[in-house]
Parts: structure tokens; C-alpha cells; sequence
């Protein structure tokens, strides 16, 4: 195994706190997402800005720092966790909980926190240290208990962390739990005497039992992906996929991987979200080294991006395209993204006689309409693969073993693997929250704008124009709105996109449209 560090430099470069300075902002008032309560909070300023707090379906996450109740603060932490641990208790669950942490910096100081608060109330903890959201989620069950904490911000930036807040089953609790733990975290809280203490016991050894009960199913075809003899780029972001990727690919049969960035540091070398802007290492390391292809992940290794073996991206919408082709080929059944996702999910899976169905944004909402339909392999377009077979939750590690069980056996390129899917192009925009925007209000004025075209309204709207689509929606993990619009080409993309963003720009100035 070959181990690469890359240049830092541009690490912090772009930040929110630039950002207002570039714009001007002498104040910025963001929106709270308490779930389905929206909070306006005024936070002056000079020359920088002050990031948020957000509580939604994705968890408490905020940046680490700054004032009580605006930022995850220790009081923050604490009041979250013990209005998590008080729920499981209520609910007569097993008072035992699995915690795992990835690479931040903050992440030690976080786990501290959220280890002795629970204790504090009689809550048995099962420490995983460093370790992937995936894992813990298996944790949970494997352990049954009675929740679980993820420690990581996943796609945010270093100066974010976040609690991600589990169920017995190890999937994120649903909208109703959450705004529980909310309203709980302003409650008069009672703690157990000495004799009462919840226990402490560390456990490092769930990433190999993770990787063993992927090696396990059926699908994952080790024997096909030794004998191909991959030589294999992995780009693990400073954090705990550096522990996990290469020993997933060695017991895969993978003898030959480069590690870039597989210090665990938590000062990730380049923005942390997958996207193609952040991967110009890892493509000139495939290109420079002749490697088949690479993996990317975020720092909590939940989601996966593909480079071909031309330093070209396979697309991070394609990952669950590629991995859904490859499971219907073998075991037919409906599919689940979310309405985010490239269209491209849906084509292949009806072009194979089965359903496809759409979910609102999240994790849980995803999880919720695989159950419903029955869905055999589902996800999101963010390089998120949800694979039932082995858990309820998105998976960089199996959606690399499904992955090269898929390439392997078909005998194929990377990149023309990709060239076998329907070719659509999605731009990703957004927009920063300010004091002038009601998003709500928003919304529903595109919406009427545009009421003649068929619409989605179960998260933000989703408005179509023949084969094209444009989603605005509120983000559960940023104080922003997110625009996505997907095209057969990326001028028509981006064209699309930079329409709806003319018409938010009229409408903040307060024209009619």
C-alpha cells in the first residue's frame, strides 16, 4: 500500500466567513430548521459571520465555538445528549448506547461530552472510537441497544460537528423522535447517583465485522475482483475511511491501493463533499499511476464518489445508477432515491420491469419509502447506497464491494461502465440564507410561476419541463436553499438553474413573478 499526502493550502480558503465578507454583510440572520419549526435568529457581526446551529432529520450540527444555543457549544452537547438518553429511557429501550466518532478535530472533545452525559443518567455506553456512521449503525443492532450517536458533521467542513442520533435499529430517528429530543433539550433533567452510573466499554473491533458481514453476501463477488488484480486509488479525506477502505480492498482481493490523505488529522486537504471541484488530486493520481479507478469518501465514509481510470468522474449520481444495475440484474425489485436524484435511477430500473419510486430528502425518508415499496437496493444521488441485505443505511464500504463485484464481472472498464447508463447532467447550486428570505414564501411564488408545469410538492417543489427538472428545497444540514436542476447536457443544466435564480433574484427585490 502506497501512502500520498496532498497540499493543503486551499483547506480553509473558502469558508462562510469570507463569503460574507466578499458579499458585504454587515449582519446575517439565518433560518433554524427545528424539524418542521423554522427560528429566525439575528446574529451581528464585523467582518465575519457567525455560523449556526441546525436541529433537523440529519441531527444537532453546528460549528464548534461561539455563544450557546448559535453554535455546538458544550452546553449544546450536553443538553442534546440528555434529551436523547432521557427518550430511550422513557421508551423502556436497552439503556445502552453505541457512539463512534470520525477524524475531526473536535471529535475528542465531542465524544468526551456525550460519553459522561450519558453515563451521568444511567446510560451504558459502547465506545467504537474512531470509526464509520455505517458501523456504528451495525453496532447497534449487533449490540441491541437501545440507540446510537455519530459523532461527525459528514460532508461539513472541519470547524462542523454534529450528533447523529440513532434508533434501536440503527437507522436516524424520524421526524416525531426528533423534534422530541428539540422540545426535551430545554427540560429540567434528574442524574443517577454514583451507584447508578452507566458503564464505559471501548470497542474497536466493529469495523472487521462490518467488513466480514459484506464479504458475506451473496452479491459481493471477492473471487471475480482478485482475479482482475485492480490497482486501485482511495482518497479518505483525512479520516476514519483510511481505516476501513484499504482493509475492506485487501480482504477483497485488492493488493495494490494508493492512499491519499490517510493521516487521520480531521484537517481535511480539500472541501470534504465528494464533488468533482474537490477531486483534482485523486483524478491526476489515477491518471499519473495507471490505476484502474478510485474511490473518494467523506470523512464519515457514508458516501462514495467513482473516478474512472481516466481521472474522469464517474459521477456521484451514477454510484447508486451502477450499484442498482447491478443488483437488478439479480434480484429484481423496486428502487428509492430521493427527489434530488438523477432521473437516470428511475430509466434503468423501469427498463428492467420494475418500479421506481421518489422519497423527500434524507436518510430517513429514503429508508421509510424503501420499507414501503419493498425496494431492493435504494439511496441517494449523493454517492449515498442503501443495500438492505445488510443494513438500513448508506454505506460507502458495501457500495464498494457491489461495485467492483459489478466492473469485475462484467468485464468492463470503469469508463465504460458509464457510458452503458443514460447520460444526464445535474447542476448543483445554492443560496445563502439572509435576513431577506422567507423561504417559505419563496417557494410557493416559484411555485405559482411555474403552475402550468407538472410539480412535486412533498419537499420544497420539484418542477418538470419535459425531460428536465429543477428541485429547490431547504437543506437539512446547511443554512442554505439548495437548487438542483438536471438536463441530457449541462448548458441546459445550468441555464435552467441560472433561470430559477434570476426569478429568486427578482422576487428579493421584490418584484411579482
Amino acid at each position: 500500500m502506497q501512502v500520498f499526502h496532498e497540499n493543503n493550502f486551499f483547506q480553509s480558503l473558502i469558508s462562510t466567513h469570507q463569503m460574507a465578507l466578499w458579499f458585504g454583510y454587515k449582519s446575517v440572520k439565518f433560518h433554524l430548521f427545528d424539524n418542521s419549526i423554522r427560528k429566525n435568529v439575528f446574529l451581528p457581526f464585523k467582518k465575519t459571520i457567525t455560523l449556526t446551529l441546525i436541529k433537523s432529520i440529519s441531527g444537532i450540527r453546528g460549528t464548534i465555538g461561539g455563544l450557546p444555543g448559535e453554535n455546538l457549544t458544550p452546553l449544546d452537547i450536553v443538553k442534546f445528549t440528555l434529551a436523547y438518553g432521557n427518550i430511550i429511557l422513557k421508551r423502556g429501550n436497552n439503556p445502552k448506547v453505541v457512539i463512534g466518532r470520525d477524524g475531526r478535530i473536535s471529535g475528542e472533545m465531542v465524544r468526551s461530552l456525550v460519553t459522561g452525559t450519558l453515563m451521568s443518567i444511567g446510560i451504558d455506553v459502547v465506545d467504537l472510537g474512531l470509526s464509520t456512521t455505517p458501523t456504528v449503525e451495525m453496532a447497534v443492532v449487533m449490540e441491541e441497544a437501545g440507540g446510537g450517536i455519530i459523532l461527525t458533521a459528514s460532508h461539513n467542513p472541519r470547524e462542523w460537528n454534529a450528533l447523529k442520533l440513532l434508533n434501536e435499529k440503527g437507522e436516524f430517528i424520524d421526524a416525531e423522535t426528533g423534534q422530541q429530543v428539540v422540545e426535551g433539550a430545554d427540560e429540567d433533567c434528574t442524574f443517577v447517583s454514583v451507584e447508578e452510573l452507566g458503564t464505559y466499554r471501548q470497542d474497536d473491533t466493529y469495523i472487521d465485522k462490518h467488513i466480514a458481514a459484506i464479504l458475506e453476501l451473496p452479491l459481493v463477488n471477492a473471487e471475480a475482483i482478485k482475479a482482475k488484480k485492480y490497482k486501485i486509488a482511495v482518497d479518505c479525506i483525512n479520516s476514519t475511511g483510511s481505516l476501513a477502505i484499504p482493509k475492506l480492498l485487501k480482504v477483497l482481493g485488492v493488493e495494490n491501493v494508493l492512499v491519499l490523505n490517510g493521516d487521520i488529522t480531521g484537517r481535511f486537504a480539500h472541501d470534504p463533499e465528494p464533488l468533482a471541484e474537490n477531486l483534482t488530486s485523486i483524478s491526476q493520481l489515477v491518471r499519473n499511476e495507471n490505476a484502474d479507478l478510485g474511490f473518494v469518501v467523506d470523512p464519515d465514509v457514508d458516501r462514495l464518489a467513482i473516478i474512472c481510470e481516466d481521472g474522469e468522474m464517474f459521477g456521484e449520481e451514477y454510484t447508486l445508477v451502477a450499484v442498482a444495475d447491478y443488483i437488478l440484474s439479480h434480484n429484481p425489485g423496486p428502487t428509492v432515491s430521493n427527489l434530488s436524484s438523477t432521473i437516470a435511477l428511475k430509466q434503468i430500473t423501469e427498463k428492467s420491469g420494475n418500479t421506481y419510486e421518489a422519497s423527500k430528502v434524507g436518510e430517513v425518508n429514503v429508508v421509510a419509502k424503501m420499507k414501503e415499496t419493498g425496494a431492493v437496493i435504494g439511496g441517494e444521488g449523493n454517492g449515498g447506497i442503501i443495500y438492505p441485505e445488510l443494513h438500513y443505511g448508506r454505506d460507502a464500504l458495501v457500495g464498494i464491494a457491489l461495485f467492483l463485484s459489478h466492473m469485475s464481472t462484467s468485464n468492463a472498464y470503469c469508463s465504460f461502465l458509464r457510458a452503458k447508463y443514460p447520460n444526464f447532467v445535474i447542476s448543483k447550486n445554492k443560496i445563502q440564507l439572509t435576513p431577506e428570505i422567507d423561504v417559505d414564501d419563496l417557494l410557493t411564488k416559484i411555485a405559482n410561476k411555474y403552475r402550468e408545469q407538472p410539480q412535486i410538492k412533498i419537499d420544497g417543489v420539484k418542477i418538470f419541463f419535459d425531460s428536465n427538472w429543477v428541485h429547490l428545497r431547504k437543506s437539512n444540514t446547511e443554512p442554505i436553499i439548495r437548487i438542483y436542476s438536471e438536463s441530457t447536457t449541462e448548458v441546459i443544466a445550468n441555464n435552467l438553474a441560472d433561470k430559477i435564480k434570476a426569478d429568486i433574484r427578482d422576487l428579493l427585490q421584490g418584484e411579482e413573478i
